[in-house]
């Protein structure tokens, strides 16, 4: 039976990988599903109040206006986002869990508790101690438009960074996201890491269509919305929300350890790797961290019955 739709109401979705395995491993995995997000939300006209990019799994607040948009939304930003992924990494088929998790939040009480929760994930996931130091939440953009890096001056920037800021800016505002391709090329030109963070700032700035101050005016202040996400994680009772392990940190510390030792040469290299190359690596990373096994397995997509369902 179709789910009863509330045109108007804000709208908690909740999606997971199809294997519920880790889809964002580099921060070019996170701006081109951020980009195409806000390229797609401004065409159908949605107003989107959060947004929290997690390892596995995407969560948003949005309101609808017309009936049906948020769903062929969905749809598209997941297939957007699937082919763009697939041709990089060599892998086929869904990346996405069908149907979403979907819930309407009525009342100003629901929705701030909802907001809150959706700031926190990151906090619950032992990501960072304070919400608003998660730049995938995009909460501490309500704030600034850099901050996470120095304000750019383009007078002391480097050629390379200029360039780049000027082809951001040209598809912006042609209404085009920026593909893996181009991602590669702009980082991979910058001198500095200090660049490199001035210009993911940049383009989550350049491309956000997050209504911040619509989400504060449920607070009163950003400032209000800062200490309401410090002093509770929020809730959600309508999304069974899955969850492996008690932290997400343990993703990035795989990543930097598999790198380090050379084991992999590209983390999106786990997607082509056999099974039993994924095994190797497992008990690699078994042996070499306290991870559990099944964030482990999640971390290589392989299943968990192939190594003995060892958690």
């Amino acid at each position: 039976m179709e789910k009863t739709v509330y045109i108007g109401a804000l709208t908690h979705c909740y999606q997971r990988t199809e294997d519920h395995g880790v889809v964002f491993y580099k921060v070019s995995d996170y701006l081109l599903y951020f980009t195409i997000y806000c390229v797609l939300a401004r065409r159908y006209k949605l107003r989107v109040l959060k947004l929290a990019l997690m390892a596995d799994h995407v969560h948003q607040a949005v309101i609808e206006e017309k009936r049906g948009d948020l769903s062929r939304f969905v749809g598209q930003v997941n297939a957007t986002f699937s082919r763009e992924y697939n041709a990089a990494v060599g892998r086929k088929g869904a990346l996405w869990e069908t149907p979403y998790g979907r819930a309407y939040k009525r009342g100003d009480k629901a929705v701030r508790t909802c907001l809150v929760y959706l700031d926190n994930n990151p906090v619950e996931r032992k990501l960072v101690l304070l919400a608003e130091n998660y730049r995938w939440n995009f909460m501490a953009y309500a704030k600034s438009n850099h901050p996470f890096s120095e304000r750019i001056r383009l007078r002391n920037a480097s050629m390379p960074l200029r360039r780049a800021l000027k082809q951001v800016q040209i598809l912006h505002s042609q209404g085009r996201y920026l593909p893996y391709r181009l991602l590669q090329r702009l980082f991979s030109s910058l001198p500095s890491d200090k660049e490199r963070e001035q210009l993911i700032d940049f383009i989550i700035s350049t491309y956000s269509i997050i209504r911040y101050m619509e989400a504060i005016r449920y607070f009163g202040s950003y400032e209000e919305e800062v200490l309401a996400a410090h002093a509770t994680t929020g809730s959600e009772f309508d999304i069974q929300e899955g969850f492996i392990g008690k932290s997400d940190a343990c993703y990035g510390q795989m990543t930097g350890l598999l790198l380090r030792k050379k084991r992999i040469q590209d983390i999106h290299q786990i997607w082509t790797l056999s099974l039993a190359e994924k095994r190797q690596l497992f008990s690699f990373l078994r042996q070499n961290t306290s991870v559990m096994g099944a964030q482990i397995a999640a971390f290589l997509h392989l299943p968990l019955a192939s190594v003995g369902g060892n958690n």
